[in-house]
């Protein structure tokens, strides 16, 4: 049995990622045309359509997402084992996205410990809503993401799961207020989460502050404006965790994940992976969180 081409395969995940042919071809450095044939030569080869046509719109087949979840996996086996003949000196440059939720008090410490370790990487940060940077991965914007929608996202590593809790700001009204005044991001699956919640008990809410930057939403909950609700390591100093005794719904546990593009495996792209996961997982049981200075 003849094996698998990885070139073909590297072109299709790129394919599957973006949902264009055009964008594909620019991500794998090759003409529009000879990813067509590489796609044509693996479907052939396979004996099976992989991708779906639709006028400018690319869609996976079934045996295509069959084959998808499986090309991933032996990419990153390629990218494992030209590691180990490596020279060990990384170096280079990474388009990184986290959530804002978390901008304040995890990243500064993570990637400031990354790049006292790895001085030759140079890490591009933007910081927006999980929504956006799925979005912006999807369009090639980011080699890595930082997305709290966990295993709800097809393809995310999981790394950490979190309480989520109930916020309010230190003696404020807002928690006695009828209805119940919250805050949240504008597409946010924690809003979803809250408001879920709340009707499974019953409660009356209004949703009084709307935005996409989560400082914004932290400003309404400090300054009495709205309840808010946040995973534990997302808690700012002057915020009061809420009972679970205050006529308050227990909420789903945070999920966080990591996306990579079908490129980022290996070399640089692990090692920033790699120490986020040992920064911040606790699957394994331990949860040594750093958190900046309050």
């Amino acid at each position: 049995m003849v094996p698998l081409d990885l070139d073909q395969l590297q072109s299709f995940c790129a394919i599957a990622d973006c949902g264009s042919f055009t964008e594909a071809a620019r991500r794998v450095n090759k003409t529009q045309s000879a990813v067509s044939m590489q796609i044509k030569r693996l479907e052939e080869r396979l004996g099976q359509s992989l991708l779906s046509r639709e006028g400018r719109s690319v869609t996976l087949t079934e045996h295509g997402e069959a084959v998808y979840a499986r090309a991933r996996r032996m990419l990153r086996l390629n990218a494992e084992i030209m590691d180990l003949f490596a020279d060990g000196d990384l170096k280079g440059s990474i388009r990184f996205g986290v959530p804002d939720d978390y901008a304040v008090r995890l990243l500064p410490v993570i990637l400031s410990s990354f790049q006292k370790t790895h001085p030759r990487i140079v890490v591009d940060v933007r910081c927006q809503p999980s929504e956006e940077l799925l979005e912006g991965m999807k369009h090639g914007k980011y080699d890595l993401v930082v997305f709290t929608q966990g295993t709800n996202q097809e393809y995310g590593e999981l790394f950490r799961t979190e309480r989520m809790f109930w916020v309010a700001a230190h003696g404020g009204q807002a928690l006695a207020a009828d209805p119940l005044p919250i805050a949240g991001g504008q597409h946010c699956c924690w809003k979803q989460n809250a408001v879920e919640a709340l009707g499974r008990i019953g409660r009356d809410y209004r949703i009084a502050y709307t935005s996409s930057n989560a400082l914004a939403i932290a400003s309404a909950v400090l300054t009495d404006l709205a309840v808010g609700f946040l995973p534990e390591s997302a808690i700012q100093p002057g915020m009061k965790v809420i009972a679970e005794d205050a006529n308050l719904p227990r909420l789903r546990d945070a999920e966080i994940a990591i996306m990579r593009a079908s490129h980022a495996y290996g070399g640089i792209y692990d090692a920033l992976a790699n120490h986020i996961v040992a920064a911040m997982g606790n699957l394994d049981g331990k949860d040594n969180l750093p958190i900046a200075a309050e």
